[in-house]
């Protein structure tokens, strides 16, 4: 049984969604720090439903929680 990926407020979501951060999060290995609204497009889900990858701004191939997000 495969669970569904859903962001903070509880909201599916799929595959290609936009999402916005809910929160400042520094991105380890760089000296990179995304702000709280930063829109993320076209995510892709992964198998677990805590993760999703996506590319932000600067930064390739980012792998984000679920927890600090919201599907815009």
């Amino acid at each position: 049984m495969s669970e569904t990926t859903c962001d903070s407020n509880g909201t599916p979501l799929s595959d290609g969604d936009s999402v916005t951060l809910v929160k400042d999060l520094k991105v380890k290995g760089t000296s990179v720090t995304l702000k709280r609204g930063t829109l993320v497009k076209n995510i892709r889900l992964t198998g677990d439903p805590d993760l999703i990858e996506c590319r932000a701004e600067k930064v390739k191939d980012l792998v984000l929680r679920t927890e600090f997000l919201k599907k815009a």
